[in-house]
């Protein structure tokens, strides 16, 4: 059962009588502001203990905004509020942890790899909302973020490269004395977002301490916050720094954000990142999802009268011909060469009486299984003849038939192509951790790979493995090593993210050659999905070599860009809204 959304002019009607209707409830509730909202951009914060009225409160949700996320924190009867409106509101499923200011102490250690300070620009908040992107929460306008940065009530806090001045993490405070004139001096902790680029630790730790001491220094008593009852993660960093849990409830309105909230387990918590993408999708747009193999992300998509099975991004639109071209990249760099694509030059490393030839021509070489994914396998910058036959070796763990290409260095650019058109760009760069002068490489490897696995649904780990001990001793390193502060580690020579590597959307600067060299290799291939890797010297310059095609490219990751979308209107193109449909067919006629 669904309930007819009122009028605008009714509802604030609605609101009025009610206000009218409680006032003279109000006359028994301490002398605070009443019915106290505060707009933070992504959504409202309701105060519900300020309210006149459980009726007052329900329809103040109500009024909810298109693409907004309020929140009633503080629900003195949560039981009764939801009475009120059962079919629109639901019960938070968050938890609530307190730092008590007054016993609070700051760190003793500041990182130095990065620094925290207040939003002050707007290149500040448009970085903030690429954070916001990559973690899926509601984005923020940026002029919000702009007029609001001289305002007491809201603080928004950055957390800042040191080196290369990049954004790297945001928090954002709520004073209660100015909110609501609060007379227990409260304060509260929103939107805790760090990039899951960030090569950093303790970058979230950072940003919470510095707004519990910025707080602390305004004279408020305690600092709240709400987190999810299974977000381990954050919840041993809240125990870390003091907070402890208090019992304090939240409501929300039902709507598409959040619907994972309010409509419980679905059956495919299985499914890895790429797969979710494309199902969460599907859900939205009233397909209907059945999930064969969560493990292996295989599912059937059905909308009028069509059914598509797929694996991930792979569906039964790739060909087995295209499918077998993709799996063999000696064939892959035969037809694109044809195509006119740019490739290096390639041997058969099979043959060890051409290696020293090879080697001496070009100076750097790569050594990759013909057959394989993800990364497994490829040593990238093999300067000897015997870096290569090592190499040879562990290709030929994942493939009998292995590889040899001239390198160029650059920097890996992946373009993901639907429908032979470019949807997304992304740099991806190779796993790297940064030394702070205290802790061994393997050490920073494995928090980095914590974080890595952290952001990505554990799909991207760097491997402790003899390929990382060959990057580290290029650096002049080994595992037991301590490199000084500030170094930067590269411990990955491929950027593939399954093997700990991080992606920068590029899409918008992405020079048109590198976008038709993609395009192209793509309908050699007569592929309708496809994930085309290039070495360029930089996205915005002409210059590139084709590396692979790959047939099931991962969708997810690629924030802001909407890939999940774009895959499904290739599957399911009446799905499309149909104003979207008709402009879309207007602007290719």
């Amino acid at each position: 059962m669904t309930t007819r959304p009122r009028r605008p002019d009714a509802q604030q009607h609605r609101l009025k009588r009610l206000r009218q209707d409680s006032h003279a409830a109000a006359q028994d509730l301490p002398k605070v502001t009443r019915n106290a909202v505060v707009d933070c951009g992504w959504g409202r914060l309701i105060f519900a203990h300020t309210f006149e009225s459980n009726a007052l409160l329900a329809e103040t949700l109500r009024a909810e905004g298109p693409d907004r996320r309020d929140i009633a924190f503080y629900v003195p009867e949560p039981q009764v509020a939801l009475a009120a409106a059962p079919q629109e509101l639901f019960l938070d499923p968050s938890v609530t942890y307190r730092l008590d200011l007054s016993t609070y102490r700051p760190a003793r250690r500041r990182r130095q790899a990065f620094s925290v300070r207040r939003l002050t620009t707007r290149a500040d908040a448009e970085a903030v909302n690429l954070i916001y992107a990559e973690r899926n929460m509601v984005p923020v306008a940026p002029e919000f973020f702009w007029g609001n940065r001289d305002a007491r009530t809201l603080t928004v806090l950055v957390a800042e490269d040191a080196e290369t001045g990049a954004i790297l993490g945001s928090v954002m405070g709520v004073d209660h004395a100015r909110a609501f004139n609060d007379p227990n001096r409260g304060a509260s902790l929103w939107c805790l977002a760090v990039s899951p680029k960030a090569p950093h630790a303790g970058i979230g730790e950072s940003l919470v301490r510095r707004l519990a001491e910025h707080f602390q220094a305004r004279g408020a008593a305690h600092m709240d916050l709400s987190v999810l009852h299974d977000n381990e993660q954050a919840i041993a960093l809240y125990k870390k720094l003091g907070f402890r849990r208090v019992p304090v409830y939240a409501l929300k309105r039902k709507n598409r954000i959040n619907e994972r909230l309010f409509t419980g387990e679905t059956g495919d918590e299985g499914l890895n990142p790429y797969a979710g993408i494309i199902v969460n999708e599907a859900r939205r747009r009233g397909i209907g999802v059945e999930i064969f193999d969560a493990g292996a992300g295989l599912f059937r998509l059905s909308y009028g009268g069509r059914s598509v099975r797929c694996r991930e991004a792979l569906s039964e639109f790739t060909s087995a011909v295209a499918l077998s071209i993709c799996d063999d990249k000696k064939l892959t760099h035969r037809i694109v060469k044809a195509a006119g694509v740019t490739v290096p030059e390639q041997v058969d490393a099979g043959d060890e009486g051409a290696w020293s030839d090879f080697l001496e021509r070009h100076g750097s070489v790569v050594v990759k299984p013909a057959r394989g994914e993800q990364g497994h396998g490829v040593a990238v910058g093999l300067t000897s003849v015997e870096e290569i036959s090592d190499a040879v070796e562990r290709a030929r763990q994942v493939s009998d038939d292995v590889v040899m290409e001239q390198y160029f260095p650059g920097e890996d650019l992946r373009l993901v192509v639907i429908d032979f058109r470019v949807v997304a760009a992304a740099l991806r760069r190779p796993a790297r951790v940064v030394g702070d002068g205290v802790t061994k490489v393997r050490d920073l490897i494995k928090a980095q790979s914590r974080r890595r696995a952290a952001a990505t649904g554990g799909e991207s780990r760097i491997p402790m493995d003899a390929e990382t001990e060959r990057c580290l001793s290029l650096a002049g390193l080994t595992m037991d090593d301590i490199p000084e502060k500030g170094r930067e580690v590269v411990v990955r020579k491929t950027a593939n993210l399954h093997t700990g590597g991080t992606i920068e959307d590029v899409t918008g600067e992405t020079h048109p050659r590198l976008i038709e060299a993609a395009i192209r290799a793509a309908r050699a291939i007569d592929i309708p999905v496809t994930g085309i890797d290039l070495i360029v010297k930089s996205p915005r310059e002409p210059d590139y070599v084709f590396i692979e095609a790959n047939e099931r490219p991962g969708l997810a990751n690629h924030e802001p860009q909407p890939t999940a979308e774009r895959f499904i209107d290739l599957l399911f193109p009446l799905s499309i809204p149909a104003a979207a449909r008709e402009t879309g067919w207007r602007l290719q006629e």
